[in-house]
């Protein structure tokens, strides 16, 4: 009962000998061309395409004209007023534009929490004063930078106002924080 499949197959192989009729491939090749979608011949370059390309060299020819009188200006415009350009903290290495921009984004961060009531309008205008003093010292910081040169002494003292100034929001928001809290425990006896 048990046959061997190989032999099974090998059996099948021989009685299905199948051979194809005469003219089979012609035919179908035939049909094949009879079906398949026929190519469209270009009879060169209708209006079209023509007027697409004149438009992209008029674009491409724009842009290139802007882009040279706009960089001509401002290599014009830096060599005349090289000296007048000033330099910022993070003008001087990536490092320090890395700490100068922590510094900025924390403090406005702070001062963006501060809720201002008409109760600590006072507080707030009195630390308010303080910081304006310390960002007028930073400009002087900045001037000294820009005409003295880079050197450790300014650098620092321009990281430190930066701390200064930081602390001094963080002292505002403790400050308001005890107000509020002193105001809030009045308010409830």
């Amino acid at each position: 009962m048990s046959k061997d499949l190989r032999e099974l197959f090998k059996e099948d192989l021989k009685t299905q000998e199948a051979t194809m009729s005469k003219g089979h491939e012609v035919r179908f090749l035939q049909k094949l061309e009879e079906n398949l979608p026929k190519e469209k011949t270009s009879k060169g370059f209708n209006f079209l395409n023509i007027a697409a390309s004149i438009v992209v060299l008029l674009g491409l020819t724009f842009g290139a004209i802007h882009m040279y009188t706009t960089s001509a200006n401002t290599d014009l415009k830096s060599a005349n007023f090289a000296d007048t350009t000033n330099k910022t903290l993070g003008d001087v290495s990536p490092d320090l534009k890395k700490v100068e921009d922590y510094y900025l984004a924390s403090i406005n961060l702070e001062l963006s929490k501060v809720q201002l009531t008409a109760e600590n309008k006072d507080l707030f205008d009195g630390y308010v004063l303080r910081l304006k003093d310390l960002n007028e010292e930073y400009n002087n910081l900045t001037v000294e930078l820009n005409e003295n040169g880079p050197n450790e002494e300014t650098l620092n003292a321009l990281i430190d106002n930066l701390k200064f100034r930081l602390n001094l929001v963080m002292r505002l928001k403790d400050k308001l924080q005890e107000f509020n809290d002193d105001s809030f425990s009045q308010s409830s006896i």
